[in-house]
């Protein structure tokens, strides 16, 4: 019993792989394409920190066993569920930041609306920062704080253009 357990993980772990994988390239593919004018890039206090936006059903996954079950405490289920995910650097070193505490505020046009903390997620060996977020069709600010233990948060604001063509 105790091998099928540790066979069924290891083609779990290689599944969560290949949908992370894909993840990874609809943020490339994907988030680019919808960012407003201010870009999915921004620099401030010695950071860069990237954007990335995706529809919730690329991180689903098909059937009873998708990774998004352990991600975030699973995938929320309606129809305008998007995926937040947050890459940090240092701008110097180019060196990854995966030792920091990363918010997001998401607000609409005109409105004020929630903020989230981002859980950290491995992805081949590296952190990124995600959560799910309700996204209908507006214009929206997406607020990101960075806090890390020995500094100040650095804050930064993107514009994030969801509507419909």
């Amino acid at each position: 019993m105790k091998q099928i357990a540790c066979c069924w993980s290891s083609a779990f772990s290689r599944y969560l792989g290949i949908v992370v994988v894909l993840l990874a390239t609809a943020v490339v593919a994907y988030g680019p394409a919808r960012a407003a004018s201010g870009g999915e890039t921004k620099s401030a206090a010695g950071l860069t920190v990237y954007l990335g936006v995706v529809p919730a059903e690329l991180v689903k996954g098909p059937g009873p066993h998708s990774a998004d079950r352990s991600m975030h405490g699973g995938s929320p289920r309606g129809s305008h569920e998007h995926h937040i995910v947050i890459a940090v650097y240092d701008s110097t070193t180019n060196a990854r930041i995966e030792d920091a505490t990363v918010t997001a505020k998401v607000s609409g046009l005109g409105l004020s609306g929630p903020q989230k903390t981002l859980e950290p997620m491995k992805i081949a060996d590296t952190i990124t920062y995600g959560a799910f977020f309700n996204l209908t069709a507006d214009l929206y600010t997406i607020r990101v704080t960075v806090q890390r233990s020995s500094s100040q948060p650095v804050v930064l604001d993107f514009k994030y253009d969801h509507r419909r063509p």
